[in-house]
């Protein structure tokens, strides 16, 4: 089965591209001190706001700091916030779906009921309460919006498990003694790992978004780390005469989220027999 799926990845042009640009971000993100020409923190005043050239590729900010080099050395800190919050997420998201359509009943609307108070708060005005009574920091991020993004994840498996614990090995599984744990996550676990791939891939770009978003309000990571938000923040500041600080970050955040918005669509077609018929 995964040599199909494989192949039907290999002729999907929209999940190489996004693979593509993905795996290049990692290579950067991995060797991000051999790319840079310049040290992160180093401040040159004497070279404040300087356009693009030869000695700074993409210019210099208000400090004189190179701004490739920063948004190299912020690669690591998007898609690090990417992958924890992500991973949290799932693991919440997936344990409490598994719990909820397993074991139904009470549980189920327990469960249910505290998806549904999640998902009337809009999520990211919910983040910047969190966030407002924590001190700012890229763990506190991470954290957060790990355990703000787990609800609609919750439903979608909870949807699956119901369908799928009412088949025969399932059943057969139960009159064999199995214990419940080992049932979710040996038998029916397996059976929802697709969907829950496909949440991964677009979640990872959802909360990159969310980290720039919330650096940009300087409530997300701090500086002197760079980030592509708060470079966004200071560009803000020079648009009119540092263009350069607020176009090639954003265009970082732009190319990131589209990279895992077209492979996690792309994934959602290859795992859909439907869609390869």
């Amino acid at each position: 089965m995964w040599k199909i799926l494989f192949k039907r990845f290999l002729k999907n042009k929209l999940a190489i591209t996004g693979a593509a640009i993905i795996m290049f971000l990692l290579i950067i993100a991995v060797f991000a001190p051999l790319i840079a020409p310049y040290d992160l923190a180093r401040q040159e005043i004497s070279h404040r706001l300087e356009a693009p050239s030869a000695r700074h590729l993409l210019g210099t900010d208000e400090l004189g700091r190179d701004v490739f080099s920063r948004i190299i050395f912020g690669t690591r800190i998007s898609l690090m916030v990417g992958f924890v919050a992500t991973g949290i997420s799932l693991l919440i998201g997936v344990t409490l779906g598994l719990v909820s359509g397993f074991f139904g009943n009470r549980t189920d609307a327990i469960i249910m009921r505290i998806v549904d108070i999640f998902l009337c708060i809009p999520t990211f005005f919910l983040i910047l309460m969190v966030i407002a009574f924590l001190k700012p920091s890229i763990w506190n991020v991470m954290i957060v919006i790990g355990l703000t993004s787990w609800p609609g994840l919750t439903r979608m498996i909870r949807g699956e498990c119901l369908s799928i614990k009412e088949r025969e090995y399932i059943q057969a599984a139960k009159v064999l003694g199995m214990s419940n744990l080992r049932i979710m996550f040996v038998h029916l676990l397996p059976n929802v790992i697709v969907p829950v791939i496909v949440s991964a891939t677009l979640g990872i770009g959802g909360a990159i978004l969310t980290e720039s978003a919330l650096s940009f309000l300087g409530l997300g990571v701090q500086p002197p780390s760079p980030s592509w938000g708060n470079i966004l923040t200071s560009g803000k500041d020079y648009i009119n005469i540092a263009w350069w600080l607020s176009v090639y970050p954003g265009l970082a955040i732009l190319i990131t989220v589209l990279a895992y918005n077209l492979l996690g669509e792309s994934l959602r077609d290859v795992f859909d027999p439907r869609m390869n018929e």
